[in-house]
Order: structure tokens, then C-alpha cells, then sequence
């Protein structure tokens, strides 16, 4: 599997499994399972996806070793602060029953909606980051859903500039200024939903040109991903497009098909902003 460097030298698989929405452990038995069978060993989970525990006992049943794997885990809103989002990385290390994550992520900044001292609760959140970082308890840290107003306000107090930011980002739902702000700050961005919620998969533009690379939509919006220089997770419980996914490096995209995708109208988005979420989502 292809990896990428992050800034502090950490190689990241290119291409992991979200696990969204799949709380069965027995689905996530048959997924790990087979997914690190073809190569994976990204997994992407979140306190909030309320499957930390299940992807423990599916790891330790497994009997992967753990430096075969890289995990990576994300600090809910309810538990931000310096103090709370270390006590919140200890609880997530126990149920997913691992002395150490790979990368840990603030799911989400605090939303200026909600809260007048927003930059102030970032920085201490961050700042608890920095400590669970320097103690060895993760091997990188990042934030999600991070806008370039966040970031910047981030950067005036931070010691470690964030090494990773998730965000919604796919055919339809380019994000470029984002994007580009990351990149020129050495930020690894990774894409939480490459193929939005579905919808972009009916796009008449993307089929066309499925069908001329002999490709499905879903491994051109892939694809896209990956010349842009993405991290990307797509979540899936079908064993068949586990797959397919991984079957994007025999092809390219020129420049062309590429600002075409840049430049398609929004389409097939999950659509929260990260301005106005809630502490609930």
C-alpha cells in the first residue's frame, strides 16, 4: 500500500478503512479480516462511532500484530480541554486495548456559534494534544474539519502545527482553498468521505469517464484523491468494493479530467458545518 510522509517523518497508508456507521462486531471481523488480507492497515475510528470496543476485541482476536497496524482515533466534542481530551485518548486506548495510537484528531473545532472564547477552548484542547503527544501516547496528532480561520487562530498558540486534518472532501465538494491552505503549511489532508453520500456516483460526467478508463465512479473519485495527494478512508461493509477500492494505482487522471472534477457544482455532501456544529454534532 502506498504511503505518505507526515511532517514529523510518520508514513501513513494512503488509502484506510472508515468504519462509519459499522458497529457489528462481526461485520468488523469480516472487514478487518479481510481488508488487512488485501493489504490494509489503516483503520479509522472515532469515540463517537461508538465501535471502539468492538475493533479491540476484533483486533486482539485477530492476533494482528499491533505494529502491522496504524490506527487512528478522534477525541469527541463533550471532552474538550486540556485535561479532558487526555482522559478521553486513555479511555479510547483501553477499549481499543492498544498502549498507543497512531493518530489521534479533535473531531471537531468548537464552533463559533456556540462559543465566544471558541479560539481559547481549541488552544487548551490542542494543547492537551501536544502533552499526550510528547508523552508518547500517540505518534501523531491532527484535528478534522478544521477551516483556515481555525487553523490560523490554532497556529498563534500551538507548539506542534497539526499534522493531519480531516475533512469532508470529494468530486462535488473539492474544498481547494482549504486544501491548498494545508498543503502550503505542511498539514496532510485526509478525506473522511471520498465519495460523499452516494449521490456523486450518478454524476453523468464522472460516469462518462468511468466508462472511458474502464473504471467504476467510485474508483475515479478515488482516484482524484490520490492525485490531489490525499489520505483517504472510505467506509464500506461490502467485501467486493473493499476490493475495488485498492485497484486505483493502475491508472491516472490527466490534468484535464482533473479541473473538470475541480470544477464540478456541489453535489452528494454530508453537509455540517464546522462553524455551527453542535457539542452533539
Amino acid at each position: 500500500m502506498v504511503e505518505l510522509k507526515l511532517a514529523n517523518g510518520v508514513d501513513i497508508p494512503q488509502l484506510g478503512m472508515g468504519t462509519w456507521q459499522i458497529n457489528d462486531r462481526d461485520n468488523l471481523l469480516e472487514i478487518i479480516k479481510t481488508g488487512y488480507g488485501l493489504g490494509y492497515s489503516l483503520i479509522d475510528t472515532a469515540a463517537a462511532y461508538s465501535n471502539e470496543m468492538a475493533i479491540g476485541k476484533v483486533l486482539e482476536k485477530l492476533g494482528i500484530p499491533r505494529e502491522k497496524l496504524f490506527l487512528s482515533d478522534k477525541v469527541w466534542n463533550t471532552n474538550r480541554g486540556f485535561e479532558a481530551v487526555q482522559e478521553a485518548c486513555r479511555r479510547s486506548l483501553k477499549k481499543l486495548k492498544t498502549d498507543y495510537l497512531d493518530l489521534y484528531l479533535i473531531h471537531w473545532p468548537a464552533s463559533p456559534k456556540l462559543h465566544d472564547d471558541w479560539k481559547k477552548i481549541n488552544a487548551e484542547t490542542w494543547r492537551g494534544m501536544e502533552k499526550l503527544y510528547q508523552d508518547g501516547l500517540v505518534r501523531a496528532i491532527g484535528v478534522c474539519n478544521f477551516k483556515i480561520h481555525h487553523l490560523e487562530a490554532l497556529f498563534k498558540t500551538s507548539k506542534i502545527i497539526p499534522m493531519v486534518n480531516q475533512l469532508e472532501l470529494h468530486p462535488g465538494m473539492p474544498q481547494l482553498d482549504i486544501v491548498s491552505f494545508c498543503h502550503a503549511h505542511d498539514i496532510c489532508v485526509e478525506a473522511s468521505s471520498p465519495l460523499g453520500n452516494g449521490e456523486i456516483l450518478t454524476n453523468e460526467k464522472l460516469i462518462a469517464l468511468s466508462h472511458a478508463k474502464g473504471k467504476t465512479v467510485a474508483q475515479i473519485c478515488l482516484r482524484y484523491g490520490v492525485e490531489k495527494g490525499l489520505i483517504l478512508i472510505p467506509k464500506t461493509k461490502n467485501i467486493k468494493r473493499l476490493q475495488e477500492n485498492r485497484e486505483i494505482y493502475d491508472f491516472s487522471l490527466s490534468p484535464q479530467e482533473i479541473s473538470m472534477i475541480d470544477n464540478l457544482p456541489y453535489c452528494g455532501g454530508i453537509g455540517i458545518d464546522s462553524d455551527e456544529v453542535t457539542e452533539f454534532g
